[in-house]
């Protein structure tokens, strides 16, 4: 169980600002939804709290500022999974997994090692891929195999940067399914930055919306995917209707002001 404080975070570099003064709370065994339009500040606040940057303000992990805990620590309680991975060298999906672990890994790699990541390999029913070379995967073979890796970190939080863009439709749900299950069975949480608002209506137990670099507003999906809001975030017109007890967003048209 672990509790995510961000106070008054802001980040910006060349005169530009990306987050300004943000506030969020990410509850224990939860799916966190971050979107918004391009350029909002989603990517930018999932690696301020990995520490891949360095805003002002904090971040505090079950009280404590994560600027006191070092990369080592950091890396066993979050799991970052970026948009995408490529590889220098010709890997194998095992040993793409296997580098998960080395958090925990002192002077060797030991056969507990090696059985978590054939165990989280097989709970990913990615076993049959363990020896092909991870370069040579599709985009979403690749998304899990990442995602594999990050909870070779045994991560009490999962950061996911975009995890379903350019995905076709059934590997998005897919990788959406995969990740809310998690959450449930491993008892974590997760962060995830998303375009697609029907998705995230779909998956998401909290949404945070952002527009110029702050939360705009932040709750259950049903309370915030309305046409007004879209309205004013996006610029677009859109109808939402309530499906199964959650909204189902159908765009009509951008509007000729946009958003700033």
């Amino acid at each position: 169980m672990v509790n995510i404080t961000i106070k008054s975070l802001t980040f910006g570099y060349n005169g530009s600002m990306i987050l300004d003064n943000l506030n969020l709370v990410v509850e224990d065994s939860e799916v966190l939804g971050l979107v918004g339009p391009n350029g909002s500040g989603k990517t930018t606040l999932i690696k301020c709290m990995d520490k891949i940057l360095k805003p002002k303000g904090s971040i505090l992990i079950d009280g404590r500022d994560i600027d006191t805990v070092s990369r080592t620590e950091l890396a066993k309680r979050l799991g970052y999974v970026p948009q995408s991975s490529s590889t220098p060298l010709a890997t194998t999906v095992f040993d793409t997994v296997l580098m998960g672990r080395r958090p925990h890994i002192s002077w060797r790699v030991s056969d507990s090692d090696l059985d978590k990541v054939a165990d989280i390999l097989g709970l990913l029913h990615l076993e049959y891929l363990a020896m092909r070379d991870f370069s040579q995967l599709s985009g979403g073979q690749k998304q899990k195999v990442l995602i594999a890796r990050a909870l070779a970190q045994e991560p009490e939080v999962l950061l996911l940067d975009e995890p379903t863009s350019s995905l076709d439709m059934k590997h998005q749900l897919e990788v959406m399914e995969t990740i809310s299950s998690l959450v449930k069975e491993k008892k974590i949480s997760a962060v995830m930055a998303l375009h697609d608002l029907n998705l995230a209506s779909m998956f998401v137990d909290k949404l945070a919306i952002l527009k110029g670099g702050k939360i705009y507003a932040a709750g259950e999906p049903i309370d915030l995917l309305n046409a007004k809001n879209i309205r004013d975030v996006y610029g677009v017109e859109a109808v939402v209707m309530n499906n199964l007890d959650r909204p189902y967003i159908v765009p009509l048209r951008s509007l000729n002001e946009g958003v700033a």
